[in-house]
């Protein structure tokens, strides 16, 4: 029973990194690469994003907790800890921030396709950061998967 804890996190760990990797870098592109309506695809790209971003809360909160319970005073000195803080912000930016802020660039677009608008460098420039944010935080989660699931003579 004492274990249950260190099973729930690595169960939290793989939800949280599993699907970034899976919607980021396979299900995205498959629905981009197979749709040919692209403002569909950006509109279901989206919620899954969305989806992803609040079990990204949801494991990160239990995560940073779980980490915080196990290194109380040395929590700032350990990397794992470190790890899921630095992925947990940049979810809560991406999804508090820059999803909110690309969503209300597309509704200032329309009736037109906001890469057909005004608005289209303004969506660039925040898809971007948001890319850029994406894939920090992918690599933040494949060092701590490694870190988490080494063997333990490492």
């Amino acid at each position: 029973m004492k274990n249950i804890p260190h099973y729930l996190a690595a169960l939290a760990i793989t939800v949280w990194v599993g699907g970034l990797w899976v919607i980021g870098y396979l299900a995205v592109p498959t629905l981009f690469y197979g749709q040919a309506d692209r403002q569909l695809a950006g509109m279901l790209a989206g919620q899954m994003f969305e989806t992803l971003g609040y079990i990204g809360i949801l494991c990160g909160g239990f995560l940073l907790t779980q980490r915080y319970l196990l290194t109380a005073k040395t929590a700032l000195r350990d990397l794992k800890f470190l790890l899921i803080a630095a992925m947990l912000l940049i979810t809560l930016v991406m999804q508090f921030y820059i999803q909110p802020l690309m969503a209300d660039l597309k509704i200032q677009a329309l009736p037109l396709d906001v890469m057909q608008s005004a608005f289209a460098q303004s969506f660039k420039l925040w898809h971007g950061i948001s890319s850029v944010l994406y894939l920090v935080e992918s690599l933040l989660g494949a060092m701590l998967v490694i870190r988490t699931f080494r063997t333990p003579s490492q």
